[in-house]
């Protein structure tokens, strides 16, 4: 296991640790509104960020939980995005799980590597000839990069989102894929997956 990160089982733990943490304080909330001299907007405000980091391991969890079953290189992946997020280099990984791609993207340049992060992280580093597009993953090999995804007209909060964003979301609504993005812009990484975006917050050390 790469140093710094957590493996599944110790990501469940964690979770349902912080769960019955959030859970109690909202019994203990409760409890204190009988008293009409204390106000639980100070609460209300911990619990909300609280449910925040629960939400980025959550997502931190289900993310590698989707990617464990179709490659052993998942750690790799992890590893490799958390470093992309902190440089800000942008960046869009298809991981191919049951459903053939082939039909729904326009190929890129064919690799048939092994996955290693140090790999992968050099291939989105600016002005490297593949750094556009998406780097399309099956199994435990990097089977091409700069490959061109369907994108949606999808917006999230009744926002315009991004191309890169576009794509992840325009390829997991016609297919099963998991697509991982990070923002250039912001760091920010985000999992696209049945036609949902789902944000990892950059500070997370638990993907």
């Amino acid at each position: 296991m790469t140093q710094g990160y957590l493996d599944l089982s110790q990501l469940k733990i964690k979770l349902k640790e912080s769960l019955e943490e959030i859970s109690a304080e909202i019994n203990k909330g409760i409890k204190t509104l009988n008293n009409d001299s204390y106000c639980v907007l100070v609460e209300l405000k911990n619990l909300k960020d609280k449910f925040e980091q629960v939400g980025t391991m959550a997502a931190s969890f289900y993310l590698n939980n989707y990617l464990s079953p179709y490659t052993d290189k998942y750690l790799e992946i992890s590893t490799c995005i958390q470093h992309l997020s902190h440089q800000r280099h942008g960046a869009l990984i298809v991981i191919e799980r049951k459903d053939g791609i082939a039909s729904l993207i326009q190929a890129g340049t064919i690799m048939g590597a092994t996955l290693t992060s140090s790999l992968l992280e050099s291939i989105f580093y600016p002005g490297n000839p593949l750094h556009d597009g998406a780097v399309l993953i099956k199994g435990d090999k990097i089977y091409s990069a700069a490959n061109v995804l369907p994108l949606s007209n999808t917006v999230s909060g009744g926002k315009k989102i991004g191309t890169r964003h576009r794509a992840a979301l325009g390829l997991s609504e016609k297919s099963d894929a998991l697509v991982v993005v990070v923002s250039e812009e912001s760091g920010v990484i985000s999992f696209a997956i049945g036609g949902s975006l789902f944000p990892i917050s950059v500070t997370s050390s638990y993907i």
